[in-house]
């Protein structure tokens, strides 16, 4: 039951974001209230608030913030694992789907890219997407830790290169317009990196 429960939460967010997008598309994100991405999506201000906390919160809500760190990163290719995850979110259908009516450039009508360009587009948006970061490589680098070869420093040192390192890539795939692959982009701006690791034997495979 539990399974099915989230899967419906999973659904009913999907759905609110892309209503909340629609309308950030169509009038500006700072023109939008909550209320009236609440009425788009036919729900009640309160369930977004429950969901989402904040307007930005909307925009940078993914399914990676529910996640246990555990499934998602392994911590003998820290770098591996992050680039298996982008590739799979980038193949799931959903990151193929959009509103028809986008229509601010060429990707518009494309998600990631209906979401992600307002990281870089609108201030408050960049800010809670660097406070997720921060939440999330607080809950990593104990778990490279844990596995014994980085010391807490090391840990912290390499979730955090990993983490914004990740963000920077993703920085540079909205510059270039969003025509290629992320996981392209988060490959080769992780590359020094998993060079450093590989060769202190902590990288992964080669």
């Amino acid at each position: 039951m539990s399974g099915l429960r989230e899967r419906r939460r999973d659904k009913a967010m999907r759905a609110i974001q892309e209503c909340a997008l629609d309308l950030f598309d169509e009038r500006g994100f700072a023109a939008v209230t909550i209320e009236e991405i609440a009425a788009a999506a036919e729900v009640s201000p309160s369930s977004v608030y429950r969901y989402f906390g904040t307007k930005e919160g909307i925009v940078v809500a993914d399914e990676f913030d529910r996640m246990n760190p555990a499934d998602l990163l392994d911590p003998g290719d820290p770098v591996g694992s992050l680039l298996r995850a982008v590739r799979a979110y980038e193949a799931a259908p959903e990151a193929a789907t959009g509103s028809a009516d986008a229509s601010t450039g060429p990707q518009a009508a494309r998600s990631p890219w209906r979401r992600v360009r307002y990281f870089f587009a609108e201030p408050s948006v960049r800010v809670a997407v660097l406070a997720n970061l921060d939440r999330a490589s607080r809950r990593i680098a104990p778990l490279l830790a844990a596995a014994g070869e980085l010391t807490g420093t090391q840990a912290r040192v390499v979730t955090n290169a990993l983490v914004f390192g990740y963000f920077a890539a993703l920085e540079q795939w909205y510059l270039d317009g969003g025509s290629r692959p992320i996981a392209g982009y988060v490959e080769e701006g992780l590359r020094p990196l998993r060079g450093v690791l590989r060769a202190s034997g902590h990288g992964g495979p080669a």
